[in-house]
C-alpha cells in the first residue's frame, strides 16, 4: 500500500465521514458494475478520487446499487435467484482481526439494500498504526432487476481508532473509480480479458478509466504468465498519501498494485508457503517495480516490510 517504508504520523482529513445517505448522494461514481448476466477520527489521508474528466452521473443506475448482507427476492416466474455468499471472518494469520471485522461490518450495513447482497472479497491494510488503522475492503454486490441478475462492488477505505481494545470506525471512503474512457491501451484490454488477473469491481472500473499505467498493467500480464494473481487495490479506494504521513502513494496516482492472493492462496494466510511468496515478490521486482512490500524482508533497497504489508504484496512503478 506504501510507496516506501513504515510511515509514523498521521496527516489531517480533508472530508468528513461518509454516511449510508452520503453514498447515495455520491451517485454511480461510488460503485463500479461488473456485468449484468443471466449468470480515521480526523486524522489520515483520504481515498483516491478520478483524474478523468467526465462528469459522473448524479444518481446511479439500478445495476450499480450497493447491497445487504441477506436479501429476499420478491417470487416472479423465472426470476434470478441472489447467490449465496460466504461470510468474512480473519483468518490466523490475522495481526489485528477486531480491526478488519469491525471495517467489514461497516461497508456492509453502509451498503446494504433490500433484495441485495454482498461478497467480500478481502479485508487489507491501507495503513496500520497503533491505535489507528485503514482497512480497504474491496467488495461485490448482486441484486436482480428487470428479470436480471446484477453484479457490482466497490472498494471501501474504512478509517479506525482504538480505544484499549476496541476498534471504532470513524470514516469511510468508497472508490471513485470514473468513467470509462473513449478508448483504453492493448495492455488495458488484455488485463481486463485476463482469466489470471482476478479484479475487484473498483479496479477494474481503474483500468476501464484509462487511468492505469501501462507500466503497471504490463507487469501484471508479465506476473501472469506464471501466477494466477488476485488483486486486491490498483487505484480508487486507497488512501491518497502514504498512510501516517503526508507522501504522497504511487496508488492514486495510478501507479500501482496489491496483491492479496496468490495462485488461489492468500498472502495473510501461514500456511502459504514463504517461497511462493517471496519468489512473487522478487518476480515483481524483475517486472520493473522500484519498490516491493510484502511480509518478509528480503534484501536490496527494492524490498521492504511492515505491519501494513503483513496481508499483501504492493508493487509501484515509477512511471
Amino acid at each position: 500500500m506504501t510507496s516506501t517504508g513504515s510511515p509514523s504520523n498521521w496527516s489531517r482529513l480533508s472530508r468528513p465521514q461518509l454516511t449510508r445517505r452520503g453514498l447515495l448522494i455520491l451517485g454511480a461514481g461510488t460503485l463500479a458494475s461488473c456485468s449484468s448476466f443471466g449468470k480515521p477520527s480526523s486524522t489520515g489521508s483520504t481515498s483516491a478520487a478520478p483524474t478523468n474528466s467526465a462528469t459522473t452521473p448524479a444518481t446511479p443506475p439500478a445495476s450499480a446499487t450497493p447491497s445487504s448482507p441477506s436479501a429476499s427476492v420478491p417470487s416472479t416466474p423465472n426470476a434470478p435467484k441472489l447467490p449465496s455468499v460466504k461470510p468474512w471472518t480473519p483468518g490466523r494469520g490475522e495481526l489485528v482481526p477486531e480491526a478488519k471485522l469491525a471495517a467489514v461490518q461497516a461497508v456492509q450495513k453502509l451498503l446494504a439494500r433490500p433484495n441485495t447482497v454482498v461478497e467480500i472479497i478481502d479485508a487489507q491494510y491501507g495503513g496500520l498504526l497503533a491505535d489507528t488503522a485503514s482497512v480497504l475492503v474491496p467488495c461485490r454486490t448482486y441484486s436482480v432487476a428487470n428479470g436480471k441478475l446484477i453484479t457490482a462492488g466497490t472498494t471501501v477505505d474504512v478509517r479506525l481508532s482504538r480505544s484499549g481494545q476496541t476498534w471504532r470506525v470513524t470514516s469511510q471512503h468508497p472508490a471513485q473509480p470514473g468513467s470509462p474512457a473513449s478508448s483504453l491501451s492493448s495492455a488495458a484490454r488484455r488485463v481486463l480479458a485476463s482469466d489470471r488477473i482476478i479484479l475487484p469491481p473498483a479496479s477494474a472500473a481503474d483500468i476501464r478509466s484509462g487511468n492505469i499505467h501501462d507500466t503497471v498493467l504490463t507487469a501484471m500480464l508479465t506476473l501472469s504468465e506464471t501466477y494466477r494473481i488476485g488483486i486486491s487495490v490498483l487505484r480508487s479506494g486507497h488512501p491518497l498519501n502514504v498512510f501516517g504521513t503526508n507522501r504522497p502513494s504511487d496508488h492514486p496516482r495510478g501507479r500501482a498494485f496489491d496483491t492479496w492472493q496468490i495462485n488461489g492462496q492468500a498472502v495473510v494466510n501461514p500456511a502459504t508457503p514463504r517461497s511462493l511468496i517471496t519468489t512473487y515478490m522478487r518476480a515483481a521486482a524483475a517486472a520493473n517495480s522500484y519498490n516491493v512490500g510484502g511480509p518478509y524482508q528480503l534484501p536490496g533497497a527494492t524490498y521492504f516490510s511492515d505491519q501494513t504489508h503483513h496481508d499483501h504484496i504492493h508493487a509501484g512503478f515509477r512511471t
